[in-house]
């Protein structure tokens, strides 16, 4: 309290704005580390993946289908 004290009213509000900045970059970078590391982890669905869950479903699916499902896959994002 004794150093706050003597900085005066500006000093104090220059290092609460330099701490908001300072955890504004920080908290850009490890949120932008974060959503790397889960879309390595879990990748955007392609049509590989697609063809995967029709073969799991017991059906063959056609190139025409495969495109379709990509579609709508991308329309939501």
């Amino acid at each position: 309290m004794i150093v706050l004290a003597t900085i005066g009213i500006w000093g104090q509000i220059g290092l609460i704005a330099l701490g908001v900045l300072v955890g504004a970059i920080a908290g850009f970078f490890i949120s932008r580390a974060v959503f790397k590391r889960q879309l390595k982890k879990n990748p955007p669905i392609n049509e590989k993946m697609i063809r995967a869950l029709y073969s799991q479903m017991g059906r063959k699916p056609s190139e025409a289908q495969v495109r379709q499902a990509m579609k709508a896959m991308n329309q939501y994002k």
